[in-house]
């Protein structure tokens, strides 16, 4: 799960446009003292708006201002300015690393501090601090993914930096590797007080990492928050679309009250918590396959699972390392995913084929606003 944010306040603030036909990127958003996740498909303008930050991409128009120093202004109000890249002193840790492979890790380090009298034990202490001194002699083709990624972090802390920029820096690292990461680089970021900002396409990196997450697609900034806000409440479906949520599905207001309203979705009625809407209303809503219950036969029902049920059946079971996960078919002749604790229901044997009953929960029931866009802090 995502750490709870510290206390924010804005030391980055970007609001650039950029046109590269037919990609448009235009985006505005802060960050603080925190690790900042960029996330969205590929192509969405997440690296392009990195290598604004970092100065190797330059806006068409726009404001980026980091601890109130100018990194550029164009066509806003102030003097116009582009600093240069180097004199930027961001820390950037590319996707590849981009190690230079004739030099060792040491080296690697070494070469951002050159001309500095104590490079090689700077850049000692550096590999020191995230637990790789000892390969300091290895070449780049001697280390692993996971020893190459501290190796590059430590190159671009070399210089100091308040800012740290990270292009997807576990796309080639294993889980058990990557959670090591998260911890050694959430340590380096408190104790440190950096900015990070980072991309990443993966949903397991946003929420051990971040501390909010800035969802960004076709070159817009979607939605920003907390990391859990925005997984529980989505602005919209492009999001949700985005964030990988399941069990999207689009249905009609049928009737609202104080306390909830219902929905109907191709013949099956559901209850769902109170929203803003009017009868008539077409809203896309979802719930999560660990809000999906599965009800035995016959057995009685708590009040929490007896409403919203709903009969399908089992499409195929796809275990996992601690649940499994079911696709089932309802009656309706849409499919809904279903997840549940590996030792859930051996009883039952849920199998592909098996006809069952399902509890849709009605606080699990989340309907979407569209095209709302939260600026959460």
């Amino acid at each position: 799960m995502g750490t709870v944010s510290p206390m924010r306040q804005t030391r980055l603030s970007v609001d650039i446009e950029l046109k590269r036909a037919p990609f448009q990127l235009q985006v505005n958003l802060d960050a603080g003292n925190e690790i900042l996740v960029l996330f969205g498909p590929s192509g969405a303008g997440k690296t392009t708006l990195l290598n604004t930050i970092a100065g190797l991409a330059t806006p068409d128009a726009g404001e980026i201002v980091f601890d109130g120093r100018d990194f550029f202004r164009k066509h806003r109000p102030g003097p116009g300015i582009n600093l240069a890249a180097r004199k930027r002193r961001v820390g950037y840790v590319f996707q590849d690393y981009a190690l230079f492979p004739h030099l060792t890790a040491m080296q690697n380090v070494a070469y951002s501090l050159c001309g500095q009298r104590d490079a090689g034990s700077r850049a000692l202490s550096l590999l020191d601090r995230l637990g790789i001194g000892h390969l300091g002699n290895r070449y780049p083709h001697e280390l692993s993914g996971g020893q190459k990624q501290r190796v590059a972090i430590s190159r671009a802390l070399a210089l100091a930096p308040q800012l740290l920029l990270l292009d997807e820096p576990f796309s080639a690292i294993d889980m058990s590797l990557r959670e090591r990461l998260h911890s050694d680089l959430h340590a380096l970021q408190r104790d440190s007080g950096l900015v990070v900002i980072c991309v990443t396409h993966n949903l397991e990196d946003a929420f051990a990492l971040g501390h909010r997450l800035a969802v960004i697609q076709d070159g817009r900034l979607e939605q920003i928050g907390p990391v859990e806000e925005v997984f529980r409440n989505p602005a919209n479906r492009r999001v949700a679309d985005s964030i990988g949520i399941h069990n999207l599905f689009q249905a009609r207001v049928v009737d609202c009250g104080p306390t909830g309203i219902v929905l109907e979705w191709d013949g099956l009625l559901l209850e769902a918590p109170f929203h803003p809407v009017r009868p008539g209303d077409v809203v896309t809503a979802y719930i999560r396959p660990e809000d999906v219950k599965v009800l035995y036969p016959g057995m009685p029902l708590s009040k929490v699972v007896s409403g919203n049920q709903v009969a399908g059946k089992v499409i195929s079971r796809d275990p996992g390392s601690a649940s499994y996960s079911l696709r089932v078919r309802l009656v309706n002749g849409h499919d809904i995913r279903v997840r549940f604790a590996s030792y859930s229901y051996s009883s039952l044997s849920l199998t592909a084929g098996k006809d069952i009953r399902l509890s849709l929960r009605k606080d699990g029931l989340v309907v979407l606003t569209p095209d709302k866009v939260k600026a959460g802090e």
